[in-house]
C-alpha cells in the first residue's frame, strides 16, 4: 500500500509517496517545492506525480492553518485546500487534510532517540499529556492528551494567541508591534518574520548599534531572520545577540505556558524549522530558566521532559503515519 503524504508550508511544500507495512512506513519517492511558485495544493501535486509511477491508495496532508470540515484556508499563502477537490484530482477515496502541527504531534511516537537533542531530562511518564510548540514560518501548537489507553492528538490554533510580556523589555516590544499591528499575536514574535520584529524593535528602540556592514548583509539577504540568527550565534553582532536572547527567552516561556495549559508530564517537543538552526542556542540554558520559571507551579514545569524535534520531516512522517494507522483500518 503505497501513501501520499505532504506537510504544506507557507514557504515550502514537501511531498514524499510511503510504503506502509507491519514495520511502519518507508519513503519511497520525495519532493520539495517553493509554496508561493504554485497557486494551489492542486498544482504542487501535479507536479509531483507528473513523474511518478507509483500507485497510490490514500493521502494525508499536514498544512499550516486550521482545517474545518475538510478545507483549510492557509494564512501565510492564498491557498483554499479543499479534501474534496483533492479526492476529484487524485481520483481516490481516502484523503485527509491535518492542521501541521497535528501532523507532526502523529509523528512524535515514531521518532527515534537520535532524532532528538534533550534539553531536560525531567520525569519520564507514559501516561502523561504531551505538548509540541514549533516556531518556523509560523507558530504552531498541539497536543497528545493521554487517553488511558492511547494518545489523541488534539489540533490548535494557539501560536495566534495574544502576546503576553512578562517584563518591561517585553512591554516595550508590544508596544512597539503594536504600533505596526492593531493586534499582535505570538507569531508576531515566535517566527522568522517574528525574529525580524524583535531586532527591528531593539534597532529602532536604542537597544544597540547596528553597524553598517551588519545592514548591508541584511538589506543583501534574502532571508532576514536567517542573517540574524546567524550573527548572533556566531556573536559576530552585539545587536543580533541581544535578538535572539529575548527570542529564545520568550520561546521557552511560551512553552512553558503550553506545559501548564495542557500539563504536559509526558514531556514537551520543541519542533518547526527554527529550533535545529539554534539548538546551540537553546542548549545555553536560556531557554530552559524561562521555560521553569512558573512561579507556584514551577515543579510541575521542571519535572516535564523537554525534546528538540530534529527530524525535518516529522510531519511527512506523521501524515503517512496516520493515513496508514487511521484510513485504512
Amino acid at each position: 500500500m503505497n501513501i501520499l503524504a505532504g506537510d504544506i508550508g507557507g514557504t515550502k511544500t514537501n511531498l514524499a509517496v510511503f510504503e506502509a507495512s507491519a514495520d511502519g512506513v518507508n519513503p519511497l519517492e520525495e519532493q520539495t517545492f517553493p509554496s508561493s511558485d504554485y497557486a494551489g495544493l492542486e498544482a504542487v501535486v501535479a507536479a509531483f506525480l507528473k513523474d511518478c509511477e507509483l500507485e497510490i491508495s490514500s493521502a494525508c496532508f499536514g498544512i499550516a492553518g486550521p482545517v474545518i470540515d475538510g478545507v483549510c484556508r492557509t494564512p501565510n499563502l492564498p491557498w483554499i485546500v479543499s479534501e474534496k477537490v483533492i479526492r476529484k484530482e487524485l481520483g481516490i477515496e481516502a484523503v485527509r487534510l491535518l492542521n501541521d502541527l497535528e501532523a507532526t504531534a502523529y509523528g512524535i511516537p515514531v521518532l527515534k532517540a537520535d532524532q532528538l537533542i534533550t534539553l531536560n531530562e525531567g520525569e519520564v511518564r507514559d501516561d502523561g499529556n504531551i505538548a509540541l510548540i514549533a516556531a518556523g514560518t509560523g507558530l504552531g501548537e498541539a497536543a497528545l492528551m493521554w487517553t488511558g489507553a492511547h494518545y489523541h492528538v488534539v489540533a490548535s490554533e494557539g501560536g495566534h494567541a495574544d502576546f503576553a510580556p512578562r517584563n518591561e523589555l517585553e512591554m516595550e516590544l508590544l508596544r512597539y508591534l503594536l504600533s505596526l499591528k492593531s493586534r499582535v499575536s505570538y507569531e508576531r514574535v515566535l517566527s522568522g518574520p517574528g525574529l525580524v520584529n524583535v531586532y527591528e524593535f531593539l534597532r529602532k528602540g536604542g537597544h544597540g548599534d547596528e553597524p553598517v556592514w551588519l545592514k548591508e548583509e541584511i538589506s543583501a539577504s534574502d532571508d532576514h531572520a536567517m542573517t540574524i540568527s546567524k550573527n548572533a550565534l556566531s556573536g559576530k553582532a552585539d545587536l543580533c545577540v541581544k535578538a535572539l536572547d529575548l527570542f529564545v527567552s520568550i520561546y521557552g516561556a511560551q512553552a512553558g505556558n503550553l506545559a501548564l495549559t495542557f500539563k504536559a508530564t509526558g514531556g514537551v517537543y520543541i519542533g518547526g524549522g527554527i529550533a535545529p538552526k539554534i539548538i546551540e542556542k537553546l542548549k545555553d540554558g536560556a531557554f530552559m530558566k524561562a521555560f521553569n520559571e512558573k512561579g507556584r507551579l514551577s515543579p510541575l514545569v521542571e519535572a516535564a521532559p523537554v525534546h528538540v524535534i530534529m527530524n525535518p520531516k516529522a510531519a511527512l512522517l506523521g501524515a503517512a503515519d496516520y493515513a496508514a494507522r487511521q484510513m485504512n483500518k
